[in-house]
């Protein structure tokens, strides 16, 4: 008996169809790189505060830095959150009376306003971490400080390497 024209179309149909599904990974991989990347850059629990043109001091304290805003001194630039605000020659060379960076407050009052600050933060004052090198004059660190504290930035951290000296020494040991 010879097949309908029906049951010839379906055999065509059944054997152009009948061909394996397949993935593709290249797209699959790259949807993962991208996703890796992304939490990689948007995970926030471990900060990374070093940097190649600043020597920190050494100290023996064993108290975790807390994720605030980084203030950065060395040599040439005063650098906050990344940007660059003042050159240090022009901040030490500048002989005002009342011991403020006005580009550093300016930038402070402006990061102040992005965030609305806690009921600690409004009694206490905002945190700040100030990581300067360690042969930076007083009179810069001096100046700083001054600004912070003028723009509310009171709870005042300085960053420090820790040294493998003694830890957790008791200051009077029995006598």
């Amino acid at each position: 008996m010879k097949p309908s024209r029906r049951a010839k179309r379906m055999a065509r149909n059944h054997k152009r169809n009948q061909k394996k599904a397949s993935l593709n990974l290249v797209s699959l991989m790259d949807i993962f790189t991208i996703m890796v990347f992304f939490l990689m850059m948007n995970q926030s629990d471990v900060e990374v505060m070093a940097n190649d043109s600043i020597k920190l001091p050494e100290s023996t304290a064993d108290t975790q830095p807390q994720n605030t805003i980084n203030l950065l001194v060395n040599n040439q630039d005063i650098i906050v959150q990344g940007r660059a605000i003042a050159k240090v020659q022009d901040v030490l060379a500048s002989q005002t009376d009342d011991d403020v960076i006005v580009s550093l407050e300016k930038e402070l009052i402006y990061l102040a306003s992005r965030r609305n600050a806690t009921e600690l933060e409004a009694e206490i004052g905002r945190p700040i971490t100030i990581m300067g090198d360690h042969g930076i004059p007083y009179q810069l660190l001096k100046k700083i400080m001054a600004t912070c504290q003028k723009t509310e930035f009171t709870q005042i951290s300085l960053a420090v390497k820790q040294s493998a000296g003694e830890q957790n020494v008791p200051a009077n040991k029995g006598a």
